[in-house]
């Protein structure tokens, strides 16, 4: 990334759900100066640069091919195995590819739509906030997951789930809703993970440990099908 691109994303505006973080650290600093406490001015000064950096939100360009999963958020890859989807998207107890991105605090949070479709569930489940990067996370953590519809027919999933630090997951997706990959659907505080369940039969096209930047990096092909699959 060139130091350009790198600037433009640390300055970026921050998301809506940040900004009465952003306005209390502002208010902490008022006090500080009405006062004539120091300590209160630096501590509202650091709050404020935190979160403006956390919740900055910069723009994304989606590849554009309607072939593609992309990543639902950025971070780092943590799992990539086969596993059953949520029980509560009523999705079925099939087996499909689960390619789970742990969020650390320096992460962007936004969480973006993974494919171009209709959101056809939406389920909120409570839970544990356990360590984001765990395996047992995407069992027991409090999570909000979606159910979403190809253009094909085919049925995918993307999962929000809170992790350590993490006490608020915000979804502005709603239920019948029409998305386009890449699109903006919510955020995490402060710290999270995100997984997807890719459609039956197809095949991730990322391993563990890489870096993934939300609503642009591929992580499958719909047409990329394992043996079993039919060839798309």
């Amino acid at each position: 990334m060139s130091l350009l691109a790198s600037l433009r994303m640390v300055l970026a505006p921050p998301h809506r759900s940040g900004h009465a973080f952003l306005v209390g650290g502002v208010a902490v600093m008022g006090f500080g100066l009405l006062f004539g406490a120091q300590w209160l001015i630096w501590l509202g000064l650091v709050f404020t640069l935190f979160c403006l950096y956390f919740f900055r939100d910069p723009e994304r360009v989606p590849p554009g091919r309607p072939d593609l999963v992309l990543a639902p958020a950025d971070g780092r890859v943590v799992s990539v195995e086969q596993a059953t989807p949520p029980e509560e998207l009523g999705l079925g107890p099939a087996l499909r590819w689960r390619v789970a991105i742990f969020l650390s605090v320096l992460n962007v949070h936004v969480n973006r739509m993974p494919a171009d479709g209709t959101v056809t569930r939406i389920a909120y489940r409570a839970g544990k906030f356990l360590n984001a990067s765990l395996d047992k996370a995407s069992r027991d953590n409090e999570r909000n997951a979606l159910a979403l519809r190809l253009p094909d027919g085919r049925d995918m999933a993307v999962v929000q789930i809170a992790g350590l630090v993490a006490r608020r997951i915000l979804c502005a997706a709603r239920e019948g809703e029409a998305v386009r990959a890449g699109a903006r659907f919510g955020i995490i505080r402060f710290g999270s993970r995100t997984d997807t369940y890719l459609p039956e039969g197809v095949l991730p096209m990322v391993t563990v440990g890489q870096t993934m930047i939300g609503g642009e990096t591929v992580i499958a092909e719909l047409q990329r099908r394992s043996v079993s699959g039919q060839q798309g």
